[in-house]
């Protein structure tokens, strides 16, 4: 019985990607960034990107994957408009000519699933902090169930709006940790956590007047100690009211050492593992996306083309888990 293989596309944002997965790994994968040139990701030409790499992305993932293909996954949301009605169209268009099922699946969940795929991680509680999403999440009852999430902005989008503000180079994340490095002293910024939710919109504002009157490296560092240890407190709370064993870390900002090791002291704090998948799986890939297509597929899920149309704000708590074991 030959094994299922899944091509993924993933085009939420700025990038763009494609992978063949099957039952045992990654096959290939080929991977194009749009890179502005000044500010921010900007959605119409992050689009205009998409749109001209893809045929080339697609093409060299079939050529070295080959084209034994079960059916193809594609991100149908969370992200922006124009970037995934792009993907979208093209995930559509392969489907209808290689003549097999279409199937659209949730970015968040993907980023979670590709980190149990990628770690012993069974049933965690994952923090999953990206560029436009930030959410503490867990697996109950057939359904990933958010316990909490920001109010506002996302934590990647909230140090790129302050990298930004100070003359950093876009992604502004790196540039920050690399520059907390060098801190000498923390500076009490705002700290924000309302419940079990938080919001990092009035931290990077206040950040960014801090410069002003102190030295970037220590706001860096102040902006970074007081966002993650936000992050880290509604993750503790959800893991409290679980009673899970495990936490996972998913989604790009994920590569925060600093934030790993808040997170890591959390865990062994309370005697519970932390897991956190390779680099190659925090960012968006499209591996992740061909994973969960491969788990959907095989529990018999499929995307008719009238339901395929994309939505920006699409929640993981919308998706039934079908995949899963729903007595936990």
């Amino acid at each position: 019985m030959s094994r299922i293989s899944i091509l993924g596309l993933e085009g939420t944002a700025w990038n763009l990607s494609a992978a063949i997965v099957n039952e045992d790994d990654v096959i290939v994968e080929t991977t194009a960034t749009y890179k502005p040139t000044t500010g921010g990701i900007h959605p119409r030409e992050a689009a205009q990107h998409h749109a001209n790499r893809i045929k080339e992305v697609v093409g060299e993932t079939l050529k070295k994957g080959g084209r034994n293909i079960d059916a193809v996954a594609f991100s149908q949301g969370p992200g922006l408009g124009p970037c995934l009605r792009t993907v979208a169209t093209a995930a559509r268009a392969l489907a209808l000519s290689m003549e097999v099922p279409l199937i659209g699946v949730n970015h968040c969940v993907a980023h979670i699933e590709v980190g149990r795929w990628r770690t012993p991680a069974d049933d965690p509680v994952t923090l999953y902090v990206s560029g436009a999403n930030s959410q503490v999440l867990a697996y109950r009852a057939g359904y990933y169930r958010v316990f909490g999430e920001t109010l506002d902005i996302g934590i990647g989008n909230a140090l790129d709006k302050f990298a930004r503000s100070v003359g950093l180079p876009h992604p502004g994340g790196p540039k920050v940790e690399e520059l907390a490095g060098k801190a000498t002293r923390y500076i009490p910024l705002p700290y924000t956590v309302k419940g079990m939710d938080f919001s990092f919109s009035g931290l990077a504002t206040a950040a960014q007047e801090c410069t002003k009157s102190f030295a970037l490296p220590d706001v860096c560092h102040s902006f970074q100690e007081t966002a993650f240890a936000m992050l880290v407190e509604v993750t503790e709370r959800a893991v409290a009211h679980t009673e899970k064993k495990e936490v996972l870390l998913a989604g790009g900002v994920g590569a925060n050492a600093r934030l790993r090791e808040m997170l890591g002291i959390m865990c062994e704090d309370r005697g519970i593992e932390f897991y956190v998948p390779e680099k190659r799986f925090m960012g968006d890939n499209g591996a992740m996306i061909a994973y969960l297509g491969l788990l959907m597929y095989r529990a018999g899920y499929r995307t008719s083309l009238s339901d395929s149309k994309v939505n920006p704000n699409f929640r993981p708590d919308e998706v039934e888990v079908i995949w899963r074991n729903n007595s936990s």
